[in-house]
């Protein structure tokens, strides 16, 4: 703890309960515990291949947190709701009770409505009143079909293996960090193409990689989700800042996206894969059920077992046979225009530094904001590591006074 917080009571008393967080929510592995396990997936296909398939079979294990949800609920009346440290704990509370109650109702529909209030739904307007996410995916998934593969030049169409990929990224982030802070390992039971955590950034071993993977997956994973972890374990105040809070999700997942685009990583396939991934959502809590929604992903040109995974994404923790869905991939488009419009105010208002804020561990657009004071008073640390787009901010301002000026113009006024 700094000085200057070890000379503030009420800082010390925050970080205290803080650190009494941290040891209450160890076994609340939210995505871990409601992922399946990588068995599932052959004979499902199988079942498939046959033409006659059939739904997979999931067992979770019965769960029980209760004395997880007491540490928590303490915690939260000894927080002052008056001091933006006791307002960052009562939330995150908050955030982790309800991980909790998802997590020991796996394998019913109740995990639907847990997981609606953690990370939104299909339904949930975009910020500024906007279309809802299901209408913005339904733009982007249309958009991509009408251009398909015309915009792909053909070296972009060539896959690399994951062995391939694992030298490059691995030769990437050693280049950043000048050491080998983060291992890139090839992972045979992982169902998802590729996952990180806050050292180590994990690829299937039988996926193929397209030539915008290998950007994607330095800028979004590495330097987002794993720069935030190191960053927020650089925190002796608030060790909290590097945990995957279930209330970050959507600040995470948008500045990943962000980070995507404003370095040019983005390609209009992935902006598909996300918003695929939000109508099967709908669908899923429509009704539909396993088979359906694996069908949804591989009419719209999925290979089958990047259908699967994909369709495994909507049904973690929640029953096969539809009437529910974990909604936590509606996050990345609110999540995305979310940090692209504070990024925007935070240029017009001359807070730029404010952004820099959000990499120095795992937090909302609200908390780099309210905890700002304490981070300019040397209470909490400043990240140790940033994205190049990041301390560029010559070109981040550039970028973002452009989108500025450019939201100015009216479209239909010019097709007019």
């Amino acid at each position: 703890m700094t000085r200057a917080a070890a000379g503030d009571p009420a800082i010390a008393h925050h970080a205290a309960l803080d650190a009494r967080l941290v040891d209450a929510v160890r076994g609340l592995r939210l995505l871990t515990l409601t992922s399946w396990p990588a068995s599932t997936q052959a004979p499902f296909l199988r079942s498939v291949a046959r033409g006659n398939p059939q739904l997979p079979q999931v067992a979770y294990p019965k769960h029980d947190f209760s004395d997880a949800r007491r540490a928590l609920a303490a915690i939260a009346r000894a927080a002052d709701p008056a001091h933006p440290l006791g307002v960052y704990l009562r939330e995150s509370v908050h955030s982790w009770d309800l991980a909790a109650g998802l997590l020991e109702s796996l394998g019913t529909r109740a995990v639907d409505g847990y997981s609606a209030q953690l990370f939104g739904s299909p339904q949930q307007p975009m910020p500024g009143n906007g279309p809802s996410a299901r209408e913005a995916a339904g733009h982007f998934i249309q958009i991509a079909q009408e251009l398909d593969h015309e915009l792909l030049a053909p070296e972009e169409q060539v896959p690399v293996s994951a062995a391939a990929l694992q030298l490059q990224l691995q030769g990437d982030l050693d280049e950043f960090f000048d050491a080998r802070v983060i291992r890139v390992e090839l992972d045979p039971q992982l169902i998802a193409k590729a996952a990180a955590g806050a050292t180590r950034l994990r690829l299937r071993t039988s996926a193929r990689f397209s030539a915008y993977d290998r950007a994607q997956l330095f800028q979004h994973e590495a330097l987002v989700h794993s720069l935030t972890s190191l960053n927020g374990r650089e925190q002796t105040l608030l060790p909290s800042l590097a945990l995957a809070s279930p209330r970050i999700t959507a600040t995470q997942e948008g500045l990943a996206t962000f980070a995507e685009q404003i370095t040019g990583s983005i390609d209009i396939q992935r902006l598909k894969r996300i918003s695929l991934r939000i109508e099967a959502i709908a669908m899923a809590r429509a009704g539909a059920d396993f088979i359906e929604v694996f069908n949804y992903f591989d009419q719209a040109g999925q290979i089958p077992e990047e259908s699967f995974s994909s369709a495994q994404r909507v049904f973690r923790g929640v029953p096969v046979t539809g009437g529910g869905a974990f909604t936590k991939d509606t996050v990345y488009l609110r999540g995305l225009v979310s940090v692209h419009t504070f990024f925007r105010q935070m240029l017009r208002d001359e807070q730029l530094q404010t952004c820099r804020w959000l990499f120095a561990g795992k937090m909302t657009l609200d908390d780099a904001q309210a905890l700002a004071p304490l981070f300019e008073a040397g209470v909490l640390a400043p990240p140790r590591w940033l994205p190049p787009w990041v301390s560029r901010a010559n070109g981040l301002a550039g970028a973002l006074a452009f989108s500025l000026f450019a939201n100015r113009i009216r479209m239909d006024q010019i097709l007019r």
